[in-house]
């Protein structure tokens, strides 16, 4: 697909003037012409914005009949200089019935009309007065302005290879709405032209609604519904328009204004369909079905616009915003905490051994065990927590982890490292001065085998606290942190891991373990495998050698939850961090994500168990299974 799979839609909302078909043309024109003007390929209007929703008995008058028709000519003839795909709201008599209709125009071609299907009748609305329903109709064509169109709501439309289908407000409020059945057959965008009253509450359910279903179909929604102008005889109509993808409100209109307004974003179609195809149950759907008969498929003719990409790109995909952030943490710690009670349960050990660096990642994966153990009622000394100094550890993060198992009350012990790897080296003839490869990982391996050990000693688990960052990254020794006998932080990315420590520390955490948790919130992320400098402060920064991890952890989201290629992750990447990261900065972390998450798979083939905790995972046995062999050539060379 070009432009990355995204498609730049509309939710128009002109102003109407009841019964004046003429005016209200005019008005769909004037935002035609401006969406073109942006770029725009898709714009869907409301729900008989032609003539007005609140026309009443109107509506089986001759001459407002005759004057639709009159007004979507107007529309039809506008068409041909605005390229985009339109779909309006009109009624339109077909044989001995009166249909509420969405006309789908394009480049002064008419592609389809769609009757409704289901006529609210009930409290304040009487459609079943003036329309028939879709159920009524006998035809698959009509005629209109000399042209034959397929007439019915079983008809697809594909846009420049988009599949789109429509419907009309009350057909969304369904048990079993007309667009469940559209994207079963294949309708990857819905438009929903609807008249949606304002009363106390409806927004917010109307929002859930179309979320929701967006959800549900796997599939992009374009919402507008009728606004200023309808008569207010009974009713309010706020001019609502929401746009929203697979669960997401990608833009939604301000309400309750005095004129005409329309919202932009982008429809990413390329994410729609990977995870259509890699949710199987999508299409078993469409057993209940399969007697119903086959669509029309109506193809458009203009040409994909070019790109100018404005909806919002999320810079930390991982992390929500507000509220949600806190109670996203709770989850997440919940889940930690109550897996490793399943483990220990299951396992009848009541002790596990825990390397403390005095770093983010065994910090949480501390505070998880302590969690744990709170939970099942068994004391915090059977946590064994163990710091273990080596030639990098600075005394910062040593005072860190010895006060923080302190003050948990949790059973702590501190063993050096040093002389173990000293005599390591002389055992394999490498010379300490050489700090290479070697050096940083003979520290690894030391604390590993000491946390190994300690375990047999004392019956207990190894926790591992390497996070889901590091596994994407292979940043972890191999059968050095790499391993352990359960890893509570594999489902963790680092961009998260400081935001739930610091929910411990907000919210759980006693005043001293709440001063030492900030602390090491504020130490610079670091494996001190390497000494550390003149005045004693850490010299190896993880993030000055492998890159950001903010960068890394949206590669890393893009690339696994969407299958996404490395330029449309860039291309993401470049709107998210606009204003912080240069192309050529973007470049090369990228390419170093793509080389080093390639090559670094045979870590992650034969990782410990661990629990997910979100829609992305790296376990073998779940989310991930990746041959160890694969290349990464093609990757690099796309980026």
């Amino acid at each position: 697909m070009t432009n990355y799979g995204f498609v730049k839609v509309a939710a128009a909302v002109p102003v109407v003037e009841p019964a004046n078909c003429k005016a209200n043309a005019e008005h769909i024109i004037d935002m035609m012409k401006e969406a073109e003007s942006k770029g725009v390929e898709i714009i869907c209007f409301p729900e008989l914005c032609i003539t007005g929703y609140t026309c009443a008995d109107l509506f089986h008058n001759s001459l407002l009949q005759a004057n639709a028709i009159r007004a979507f000519e107007m529309i039809v003839e506008a068409s041909k200089s605005c390229h985009s795909l339109i779909a309006v709201g009109m009624p339109y008599a077909v044989g001995n019935s009166l249909y509420n209709c969405a006309m789908v125009v394009n480049n002064g071609e008419i592609l389809a009309a769609v009757p409704k299907t289901f006529r609210p009748n009930y409290n304040e609305f009487y459609e079943q007065r003036w329309f028939a329903s879709s159920f009524h109709n006998i035809v698959d064509e009509i005629e209109i302005l000399g042209q034959q169109v397929p007439f019915g709501t079983d008809t697809l439309i594909n846009h420049n290879g988009t599949m789109v289908a429509v419907e009309l407000c009350e057909d969304l409020w369904t048990p079993i709405p007309p667009s469940s059945l559209h994207c079963l057959a294949g309708a990857e965008i819905v438009l929903n032209l609807s008249a949606s009253n304002a009363i106390i509450g409806k927004n917010n359910y109307r929002r859930q609604l179309i979320s929701q279903q967006s959800a549900r179909c796997v599939a992009g929604m374009i919402y507008a519904s009728a606004g200023f102008g309808e008569s207010s005889t009974d009713l309010l109509f706020a001019g609502s328009a929401m746009i929203a993808e697979n669960g997401s409100l990608l833009a939604e209109s301000e309400r309750f204004t005095l004129e005409s307004q329309m919202i932009l974003s982008e429809i990413d179609i390329e994410r729609i369909r990977h995870d259509r195809q890699k949710n199987q149950a999508f299409m078993e759907g469409l057993r209940p079905f399969q007697c119903n008969k086959e669509y029309i498929i109506v193809n458009s003719t203009n040409e994909q616009k070019p790109l100018n990409l404005t909806r919002y790109v999320d810079p930390a995909p991982f992390v929500p915003q507000g509220k949600a952030l806190d109670e996203r943490c709770q989850e997440i710690i919940n889940i930690q905490s109550t897996s490793l009670v399943v483990r220990l349960a299951h396992t009848k050990i009541r002790s596990v051994v825990v390397g403390i660096s005095g770093g983010l990642d065994s910090t949480l994966a501390l505070l998880v065990c302590v969690h744990a153990f709170d939970k099942l009622g068994l004391p915090r000394k059977g946590i064994i927590g163990i710091t273990m100094p080596g030639f990098g550890t600075t005394n910062r993060t040593k005072s860190n982890a010895e006060v923080m198992m302190e003050e948990l009350g949790v059973t702590s012990y501190c063993i050096s490292i040093a002389d173990a790897c000293r005599q390591h080296f002389k055992d394999i003839d490498h010379d300490p001065s050489i700090t290479d490869v070697t050096y940083e990982n003979t520290q690894a391996r030391e604390r590993t085998q000491i946390l190994m050990d300690m375990s047999n000693k004392h019956n207990a688990l190894v926790i591992g606290t390497g996070d889901m960052s590091e596994l994407a990254l292979g940043w972890a020794t191999y059968n050095g942190d790499h391993m352990s006998m359960y890893a509570v932080n594999t489902g963790v990315p680092k961009t998260l891991v400081r935001h739930l420590v610091q929910w411990y520390a907000d919210y759980v955490a006693e005043p001293k373990v709440r001063e030492v948790l900030v602390d090491v919130i504020d130490t610079p992320i670091s494996p001190e495998l390497l000494p550390a400098d003149d005045k004693g402060n850490i010299a190896q920064k993880t993030e000055d050698l492998v890159g950001p991890y903010e960068l890394h952890d949206f590669f890393l989201y893009y690339m696994l939850r969407f299958g996404f290629a490395p330029e449309k992750i860039k291309m993401l990447a470049l709107k998210a961090f606009e204003n912080k990261y240069s192309e050529e900065t973007v470049n090369h972390w990228l390419k170093t994500f793509m080389r080093r998450f390639f090559n670094q798979q045979f870590k992650r083939s034969c990782m410990p168990d661990g629990p997910k905790v979100g829609s992305v995972n790296l376990s073998p046995r779940g989310d991930w299974r990746m041959p160890s062999d694969a290349s990464s050539m093609e990757w690099q060379e796309n980026i």
